[in-house]
Order: C-alpha cells, then structure tokens, then sequence
C-alpha cells in the first residue's frame, strides 16, 4: 500500500494486504498506561551509562506515547545496533475488549515494506543475469501491460521499481465498516488487479514522472515467477528470509489471520461504526503482502544497507534515487525513491534508508543508517479513513520517533 496518509481525505485508504472476520465497533477507548521491556536476544554492544540509557530510552517511550495520543490503539517500537543497547517501547493496548498490554515483538502486517524484499529479489536476480534492469515489461509478461496508451513494450524494470512506469495504480478501497465485511475474504488476483489498471490511461510516458503505483510490483511479483519458475514470495522465503534468520516474517498465503502473539489492527473509518476491528483480512499480494515484527524489519533493513543482500554493484543501483512527487513530498519532504526503497532526511542532519508501509489496520515506518550499524521500526496498530490531515498527524509522529530514535542512537 502506498505510504502516503496526505491521501486519504475522508475517504479509506486503499486495499493492499490482510485482513479479515472483525467486529464492527464504536467504543471510548480508555488508553492503558504504556509498557516497556529490554530486548533480549540481539547483540549488546558497549554499554553506556545507565543515566544515558534512562534518558534516551525515557525520551524513546515519551514518542512511543505520542503516537498513541494521535489516537493509536497500540504501538510498539524497536531500535536495533547502534551505540546503544537494543531497546524497545509499547504504549496502549493490544486489545480493546481485554485491555492486554501490546506485545514488543508482536507480528503485524508489513504492507508495503514488502516491496523492498521484492525488489531485493529482482536485484538478486540481475546480479545473477537472469533479468535485467532494461528489459521492458513485454519480455517477461507478452500483452500484459496493453490498451488505453499502456505499453510494456516501453517500461522496464527498474521503472516499476522506481514508480516511474506511469501506469496509473487503481487499487480498490473499503471506505466503510460494511465494504470491509464484505471483502474482507475475496482479494483480488494479480491479474484481476492488472486489468483494472490497463482501463485507464497512464499518468505520465515512462521514465517522465514519479508516481507511487502498488500495480508496478504486483507486476514485478509476476515478472519473479516468469523467470525463475516459482512465485515471488517463495523467492523471498528461499533468498531472504532463510539466509538472513527473518524466521518471524512470512507470506501467509490464504489465511487472514496473524501468529501469535499480535496486537489487533483497528480502522478508524470516516462511517458508523468509526472505529473497527480489521485484524482478519485477505490480500497478500507482492504489493504488501508479508507479515513480520519490528526486530526481523530491523534485520532485513541493516543487512541490505551492510550490504550482506545484494552485490556491491546490485545495492548501488537500488540507492540511485529520484525525487517524489508533490503530493508525497507533503508526509515526505525532500525525500527520494531508489528501487524498492526510500531514502529521508534526518533532523540531525544526514540521511535516513527504509521504506515503511500502510495496511488496513496497521501502520508501520521505519528507518536505517547508511551503512546498516542501526535501524528503527515502529508499528501502530491503527489506521486512519477519516481525513488527510489525521492520518498525516499519526504519519508524522511516526516518522518522528523513528528520526529520533536514528539520530541519538548513531545513524
């Protein structure tokens, strides 16, 4: 799904993962004071002073706490490497029936961060000469990209990585608690999801614009089993995910549901009833349709940017960066879009990696230094389909932890 709240203005975000059976519910939330807990497990460093790791680890869950009073259900958040001890923060609930404390490593849906995993699957693949950043979309896919001014005759690969291919991304939306009940089981195929692109006409010539377009990996995703024989997600479960120990990120196939444990994903819609359980749901296609936790989002991110993912010449192509459009420009200031991944200003100065992603339920932004010593990940278990500027509100407050986190942590 397309990281971008400044989009969604009263009406809901588009479809992009999983989720499923939840019950339609307007509550007054009472919000649990916020938890916290060390992390066990990930590689301790030197430590520091413990006056230092109170007050930056108090200044961590002080941002932790200021997602949530955008009116996050539950938010956990994870810092991973750097000068620091790994450290993690939760604030609100889980849960809003039971009031049960929100897991630091729970499992949620990643969305759109998958497409850094595709397309490190494509790089891997180039690296291997089995495809190539230049071949045009007809290669691998004959007649596919057809009709209305579309033609993959004229988009490469790498345009689809980049969102700059210009076709235009007619992802379906549920706008309402009801729309949602009745999707919520029946997702789209890929091909389905293609045609209804190829209806309209592109939004710009290829490589004359930047457009973030959810269809471009679902293509990718069909580009993945054209050359190697099997489908992109046992791709990324064969390349990434066993080499690199991601043991809690997974693809889960027909289920809408999430491993244990997990904190339920809410949709605060702009429709009665407002506020509603979208923890089931099924829709996971290579636009977004991983699961994982905040510690194996950090892994992925710092062994990419360590460069233990790609070859050398593989990972530089991925960091060649084009600027965003004006309308990302708005969640994203001077930010800029490599292959498969995004590249964010510091505010103390320097430069951000990752990607973050956007799902029915479930938002999550993320970021990593340069050179991978350190990574960030929150996930809040709530989504916005109220109006631009609340989703913007929770978007920014995210960023703001993870930027925080990053820069008193050594990014």
């Amino acid at each position: 799904m397309s990281p971008n709240p400044s989009r969604r203005s009263g009406k809901a975000r588009r479809r992009r993962v999983t989720l499923g059976i939840a019950a339609a519910l307007t509550v007054a939330v009472a919000v649990p004071t916020a938890v916290s807990h060390a992390v066990a497990g990930e590689s301790q460093g030197d430590s520091p002073a413990p006056a230092e790791t109170t007050a930056r680890h108090t200044q961590f869950q002080r941002d932790a706490d200021a997602v949530r009073d955008t009116g996050a259900i539950g938010v956990q958040a994870r810092v991973s490497g750097g000068r620091h001890a790994p450290d993690t923060v939760t604030s609100g609930t889980a849960d809003i029936r039971t009031g049960r404390p929100v897991p630091d490593g729970g499992h949620f849906r990643i969305a759109s961060n998958t497409k850094t995993f595709v397309a490190a699957v494509v790089l891997q693949l180039v690296g291997e000469r089995k495809v190539a950043l230049t071949d045009p979309v007809e290669k691998w896919l004959p007649g596919v990209v057809r009709g209305n001014g579309n033609d993959g005759r004229r988009i490469t690969l790498r345009q689809l990585l980049q969102h700059t291919s210009g076709i235009h991304d007619d992802y379906p939306g549920i706008e309402s608690a009801k729309e949602y009940q009745e999707v919520r089981f029946h997702p789209f195929t890929p091909e389905q999801l293609v045609e209804r692109a190829m209806r309209h006409r592109p939004d710009f010539r290829p490589g004359k614009g930047w457009s973030y377009s959810n269809i471009g990996y679902i293509l990718l995703g069909m580009v993945i089993e054209k050359a190697t024989g099997h489908t992109w997600h046992d791709q990324v479960r064969d390349r990434l995910l066993k080499p690199l120990g991601l043991r809690h990120t997974y693809h889960p196939g027909n289920s809408p549901t999430l491993r244990k444990p997990h904190a339920r994903g809410y949709q605060r819609f702009s429709t009665k009833p407002k506020l509603v359980d979208v923890t089931l749901y099924n829709d996971a296609n290579a636009s977004g349709g991983l699961i994982g936790t905040t510690a194996d989002l950090n892994r992925f991110y710092r062994d990419l940017l360590g460069g233990k993912v790609l070859k050398p010449a593989q990972l530089k192509e991925m960091k060649r960066t084009v600027p965003l459009n004006d309308e990302f420009q708005v969640p994203y200031p001077g930010a800029r879009y490599g292959l498969g991944l995004m590249k964010s200003k510091l505010p103390c100065g320097g430069w951000a990696w990752g990607h973050g992603g956007d799902e029915i339920g479930y938002m999550s932004r993320n970021a990593v230094s340069e050179d991978g010593r350190v990574a960030v990940t929150t996930s809040v278990s709530t989504e916005w389909a109220t109006s631009g500027e609340d989703a913007l509100r929770q978007h920014r407050a995210g960023m703001k932890l993870v930027a925080n986190a990053l820069c008193r942590d050594g990014g």
